[in-house]
């Protein structure tokens, strides 16, 4: 499986420039508002060194990574949830991803056009949340009117519909996402087919500029807000430089380190907002291994063996037999799947066996 997260954000923060780093996939990144008007689409495979070294240990053929789906989409402006700018568009497209990337501003500089005036990080996240928070109003309000002739005739479902609509309703209406609301999981469910954009993970993508005026390095105002802000909501954040990021994308692994000192530049940001990524939708990765090939198979967490199955082969889950199971650090510790046996390592697991995240796992079926 393959889960989509989109690159959003204000016009002319990054947001291209980033996409193009992280799938080294060339999309226009010009200086300038609504460059991007089309999204544009990259399966980015997930960096993961226990597939070198399971690939390694097996002398498979080839590698295959776990993957995720990153969607570069042009910039919202405030009142796109009324249509200005190109809003209502890229606020569809929003909705067709399910978590969100919001790349926001770091760094002063008078030759980068910014929207806003100037470079203020805590609000330009308010101004691209508010949108999200407005379009799903619009969107629960409509529901929630559409339910009343159902609800006036005494339907339960209905009813219960809108009594967990209500809810939602409050809190947007007080500018706060649908995420933060307290549900259940069977009222999370009745909200699905709504596919609320605030119901969507949302992590935050920093992007600041080697030698520029970095708002964190300033350590003014500004960045004392924003610090406030991810204390008060946990939201997951990642720091990057965009540009540096896709100068360095097609240079090889070895020089990659010498060219992020002489850019002032820290470790590989990309692979972490990928990695974080792949975590906030939720999803884990299992290996299967041989010599013909070493894979890394995506699924969400909580997934059974069954379900694992499944994402091979439809065989694997309609005719599942069992599951030969072994956390891949205690197989690289054996050295080989047949001394992992020899040492009783190796797990025998039925179908609703619950997959942990970097379990090797050999499926048997009829």
């Amino acid at each position: 499986m393959s889960l989509s997260i989109g690159i959003v954000g204000l016009p002319n923060v990054g947001k291209s420039t980033l996409f193009n780093a992280i799938t080294k996939k060339s999309v226009p990144a010009e200086n300038y508002p609504f460059c991007t008007i089309d999204p544009s689409v990259g399966i980015v495979p997930v960096p993961d060194d226990r597939l070198e070294k399971l690939t390694e240990l097996s002398h498979s053929a080839k590698k295959v990574p776990a993957v995720v789906e990153f969607v570069d989409i042009a910039g919202l402006v405030k009142g796109a949830a009324q249509g200005a700018g190109l809003g209502n568009a890229f606020l569809s497209h929003i909705r067709d991803v399910d978590a969100i990337a919001e790349v926001v501003r770091l760094f002063d500089d008078p030759d980068i056009i910014h929207v806003e005036v100037d470079a203020d990080p805590l609000r330009d996240i308010g101004i691209i949340n508010l949108e999200l928070v407005l379009a799903d109003l619009q969107s629960v309000t409509k529901r929630l009117s559409g339910l009343d002739r159902d609800r006036t005739k005494g339907d339960k479902k209905a009813e219960e519909e809108g009594r967990v609509l209500a809810k939602i309703k409050k809190a947007l209406d007080a500018g706060l996402l649908a995420r933060t609301v307290s549900l259940t999981p069977e009222e999370r469910a009745i909200t699905k087919n709504l596919n609320l954009l605030t119901e969507k993970p949302i992590l935050y993508v920093l992007n600041k500029k080697s030698g520029g005026q970095n708002i964190d390095e300033l350590n003014d105002v500004r960045w004392l807000h924003l610090q406030e802000f991810f204390d008060t909501t946990q939201a997951p954040s990642v720091f990057i430089d965009a540009v540096v990021e896709n100068e360095l994308k097609d240079v090889s692994q070895n020089e990659k380190a010498s060219l992020r000192q002489e850019l002032s530049a820290s470790g590989d940001s990309t692979d972490e907002l990928i990695r974080l990524g792949y975590e906030i939708l939720g999803l884990i990765t299992f290996f299967t291994t041989g010599e013909d090939e070493t894979r890394g198979w995506t699924i969400p967490q909580g997934a059974t063996a069954k379900e694992a199955g499944a994402a091979i082969h439809t065989d694997f889950r309609d005719k599942f037999i069992r599951a030969e199971v072994i956390a891949q650090e205690k197989l690289l510790e054996a050295g080989s799947f047949a001394a992992a046996r020899e040492k009783g390592l190796v797990r025998t697991e039925g179908k609703e066996y619950i997959v942990a995240d970097g379990d090797v796992i050999e499926f048997l079926h009829s």
